[in-house]
């Protein structure tokens, strides 16, 4: 089971390292945009929209990579006052009844969300109009991820309830 943890851990390593250079190509857009429209004063028309895109990819990515370095938004008054084993008790109790239903959920509407935006082979609504169902089963991928990194925590809090 530690081995499986592991290699969720490293997984997420790894595609939160990669997600952040999505920054490049998100200001890449963005300075190109501004330069259009105010140098050359000739707008684009899809600039936005791919802002928006490529930072949505990079939030929902990096999901799995900032629950496995502790960098979500966490109220641990209680939990950081307690002794290792009560501590893993707690997150044990609290990961099997709030956080893997909720994420789980998140991520099973979300492969749905994906798989119908795919077979009808939605674009958006706006006039650039492109496909977006890539960005939805990306979506899905970086909530796939955060609940394996719920797992992988689930995992090694059980193993310091063993040792």
């Amino acid at each position: 089971m530690q081995a499986l943890a592991r290699w969720i851990d490293a997984l997420n390593e790894h595609v939160g390292v990669w997600t952040a250079y999505l920054i490049l190509p998100m200001v890449g857009v963005t300075f190109y945009e501004v330069f259009m429209r105010y140098a050359l004063k000739a707008p684009t028309v899809w600039a936005f929209e791919m802002t928006t895109f490529i930072y949505g990819v990079h939030f929902v990515m990096a999901f799995g990579y900032a629950h496995k370095h502790d960098g979500h938004v966490a109220i641990d008054v209680f939990e950081a006052r307690m002794p290792p084993r009560p501590r893993a008790v707690l997150r044990v109790i609290l990961n099997l009844t709030v956080f893997l239903p909720s994420v789980g959920l998140l991520t099973l509407w979300s492969i749905f969300y994906a798989h119908t935006s795919w077979q009808q082979g939605e674009l958006s609504w706006t006039s650039w109009a492109p496909r977006i169902y890539p960005y939805k089963i990306l979506m899905a991928a970086g909530f796939a991820l955060f609940w394996l990194q719920g797992l992988a925590k689930l995992l090694q809090d059980l193993r310091t309830l063993r040792q």
